[in-house]
């Protein structure tokens, strides 16, 4: 879990992790059902058959799970396009217009399928709507950690600069395509992909 959003109690058996897994699930679906506002730790510990000191035991109240939910999406994330990267290197495409589609295409995917992702993505947008830079960044260093080895190029400075700004207009971008349509409207995206492959072939090529 994030530094910034640590748990009250890290679990060590297989029983607890499955069961913070659970409450985590719960909290993304009831998310997605009844929003922020309604959410409760109760609602959370029932739909997660648990009981609601097994909440507490991990969280303080409802934004520290919240938050917990936002890392997780993160991790996974992470471990989604690890695997696109991969399976790209096996089929011998290293290179960084490879890596932008696994980056741009798996966030798609999670954000038209996982629950609750809507609200929460990879930091707290509570209230609604409410974005702030921090996520972003954490993004930009997930990213610049995970491709400067992929795309054979130090993780400095001018490469985390590269992608937080790559970071910061795709997300910007992407909430409009879903603010347009449900889905996200795919003239936008590809108006996208087509800015971004234009940035990042001037700094990367």
């Amino acid at each position: 879990m994030s530094h910034s959003t640590p748990l009250r109690r890290a679990p060590v058996q297989r029983r607890s992790a499955e069961r913070l897994a659970r409450i985590l699930d719960a909290c993304a679906e009831l998310l997605d059902e009844v929003g922020y506002d309604e959410l409760t730790t109760r609602a959370v510990a029932v739909r997660a058959g648990v009981p609601i000191g097994s909440v507490y035991r991990f969280f303080g109240n409802k934004r520290e799970m919240v938050d917990a939910l936002a890392q997780r999406n993160l991790d996974r994330y992470t471990e989604r396009v690890t695997e696109r990267l991969r399976k790209a290197g096996e089929a011998g495409d290293g290179g960084w217009r490879a890596a932008m589609d696994a980056v741009l295409d798996e966030y798609l995917a999670m954000k038209r399928t996982a629950p609750g992702f809507s609200l929460v993505d990879f930091g707290n947008q509570i209230p609604v709507g409410a974005r702030c830079a921090e996520p972003n960044h954490r993004v930009a260093d997930r990213l610049t950690d995970l491709l400067s080895g992929h795309l054979r190029r130090p993780p400095d400075d001018d490469l985390r600069r590269t992608f937080l700004i790559a970071v910061e207009t795709a997300d910007t971008l992407v909430q409009l395509a879903f603010r347009v349509d449900a889905q996200g409207d795919e003239r936008i995206i590809e108006e996208m992909r087509r800015m971004l492959r234009a940035y990042l072939a001037r700094v990367l090529d």
